[in-house]
Order: C-alpha cells, then sequence, then structure tokens
C-alpha cells in the first residue's frame, strides 16, 4: 500500500503537469486569438473595399449620344 509521502508526490506530480498543460494551452489560446483578430480586420478592409467598388460600379453610365448619329 502506499504511504501517505508517495500520495501527496503524486498529486504533486499530477498538479505540477496539469499546471503546465494549462499554462501552454492559455499561450495558443492567446495567439489564436490574435490571429482570429487580425483575420476579423482583413474582413472588415475586404468588406469596405468590396462594398466602395460595388457602389462605383453601379454608378449609371453617362448618356451619350450613340456613335451613329
Amino acid at each position: 500500500m502506499d504511504t501517505q509521502e508517495e500520495r501527496i508526490t503524486r498529486l504533486e506530480e499530477t498538479v505540477a503537469h496539469q499546471t503546465r498543460v494549462i499554462e501552454e494551452l492559455s499561450d495558443q489560446l492567446t495567439e489564436q486569438w490574435k490571429i482570429v483578430e487580425q483575420t476579423r480586420a482583413k474582413l472588415d478592409r475586404l468588406t469596405e473595399r468590396f462594398l466602395s467598388l460595388e457602389e462605383q460600379g453601379l454608378e449609371a453610365p453617362a448618356i451619350t449620344r450613340p456613335p451613329h448619329y
């Protein structure tokens, strides 16, 4: 049977391992959040550009006389 000291040592090792994993996951989450924010900013810029181009494309052409007149 395990002694109390061995059990405490295993628990401390488990806690240390879980702490390290949580820190790694937190770092990864932070990096992913940065990428999401960059992607969102790019999407916003592209949306603005698309809407601007769409507005330019919807302008009615100038009324001119056809060349055969």
